[in-house]
């Protein structure tokens, strides 16, 4: 479906202007075509404005935003949990459970460092994310997860005074959304992005959010269908929030 190059959101206060719009290889999807119209933010985006663009289907990285306009495919699905019915099943309770036994979690402003940047390219590595081969550097790791135009909190975690795990997290008034996830490989018996994901509801329910948005979910993408465990959940189909089972 077709969008217009630039939308205005609520009030005027804010208008999405399109930076870059092209047809790409499909980095979820093998021998798909992918097309995602990254977006610049004009105006203030007020914690209300973030909530806007959530419930369009727009994410976020950097100080853009985008949401999928493919030609040909709508496998993925934005993907949110309403805060007030998410129930831990026993798997997930005991995911909570060990990661609060062991570990210690501290909520800031991103940053970068040298450790951070290791530990993504690390597990950007081990499991096979990206489409490139090589590390990516200092400035692109800043300008990916620390430069934001919006309000953004890191979630850090550490085992022993060890970090483990970085997951950035945008911030509306009524929503949060998980941008990124990563941590260090060798620690993966703590489940650490299901752990980060928990994290990030306990907060907002402690905080007063409605909503928990987990990004894209694609059924035919390992990295990305673990997200059908949070539930109950909705999905964005056809520019409506519905109910999944």
């Amino acid at each position: 479906m077709s969008r217009p190059n630039e939308l205005r959101l609520p009030d005027d206060t804010c208008r999405l202007v399109v930076i870059q719009d092209q047809l790409q290889t499909c980095p979820y999807i093998p021998d798909e075509t992918a097309r995602t119209p990254l977006r610049l933010p004009i105006g203030n985006v007020t914690p209300e404005i973030t909530d806007r663009m959530l419930a369009l289907g727009f994410r976020r990285s950097g100080n853009f935003v985008y949401r999928t306009e493919c030609p040909s495919c709508n496998e993925c699905k934005p993907t949110r949990l309403k805060v007030a019915d998410f129930r831990l099943t026993k798997s997930l309770r005991r995911v909570m459970q060990r990661g609060d036994r062991d570990l210690v979690c501290c909520l800031n402003a991103p940053s970068g460092d040298e450790q951070r940047l290791k530990m993504f390219n690390e597990h950007r590595l081990q499991r096979g994310l990206g489409q490139r081969d090589e590390p990516i550097d200092a400035s692109e790791y800043l300008s990916f997860l620390c430069d934001t135009c919006c309000d953004t909190l890191e979630l850090s975690i550490y085992r022993d005074g060890n970090l483990v795990a970085i997951s950035v997290f945008d911030v509306g008034r009524e929503s949060t959304s998980a941008v990124y996830t990563h941590f260090d490989p060798s620690e993966s018996r703590f489940s650490l992005g299901t752990y980060a994901v928990l994290k990030q509801v306990e907060w907002a329910r402690k905080s007063g959010r409605q909503f928990v948005y987990l990004g894209m979910y694609v059924a035919v993408n390992p990295h990305l269908n673990y997200k059908a465990r949070f539930k109950p959940q909705q999905r964005l189909l056809d520019d409506v929030w519905v109910d999944s089972p």
